[in-house]
């Protein structure tokens, strides 16, 4: 079968390659397209790249392999790019969105949390902490809040953050605080 004075596993091979090209490129500058996967979900550019993909690749394994009528071959050829692309949204996509929100976390929400320090603090100087999380560990510079030493191994509480440097008090969880009782 011809279409456009070509055949058409000729231009199957042409969608495959333009394809693959966009998909680069999407991959390269990708962010200033992302807000239309979320105005319209259909639209994700990602899903029409892999449908294009799945669909010209199936349609010139089939043209050239067997001897099926070429409609037949375009109609099985969307549905198993419909297939394959809907397997990569729920079983791919989805879970990926969700877990690159989990693992993130903003300097701000270090505050209120509990560490340990792994290399302890001098008076008017610097360590580390390492703060444990479900997503791993952090380990950030730090400084005492009054300017007081705190060895390494004891606990701290995270009272401010300034330019990336975590200012902490020594934690004791077993002392209650007067404020908290009233």
């Amino acid at each position: 079968m011809t279409l456009f004075g070509l055949p058409i596993e000729t231009l199957y091979l042409y969608m495959l390659i333009i394809a693959a090209a966009l998909t680069i490129i999407y991959m390269l500058f990708g962010d200033v397209l992302e807000g239309i996967g979320e105005v319209l979900p259909i639209a994700n550019p990602i899903l029409i790249l892999a449908f294009i993909t799945f669909f010209s690749a199936t349609g010139y394994l089939l043209e050239t392999l067997t001897s099926i009528s070429s409609l037949l071959i375009i109609l099985t050829a969307i549905f198993i790019a419909l297939i394959l692309d809907t397997l990569l949204n729920v079983f791919i996509l989805i879970p990926l969105a969700s877990a690159e929100e989990s693992l993130g976390y903003t300097e701000d929400s270090l505050i209120g949390r509990v560490g340990k320090i792994i290399i302890p603090i001098p008076a008017d100087g610097y360590g580390e902490v390492v703060i444990e999380s479900k997503s791993g560990r952090i380990s950030k510079p730090v400084t005492a809040y009054d300017n007081q030493p705190i060895p390494e191994g004891a606990e701290v509480l995270i009272l401010d953050i300034k330019e990336g440097v975590l200012y902490v008090e020594p934690y004791d969880k077993n002392k209650l605080d007067v404020d908290e009782l009233s």
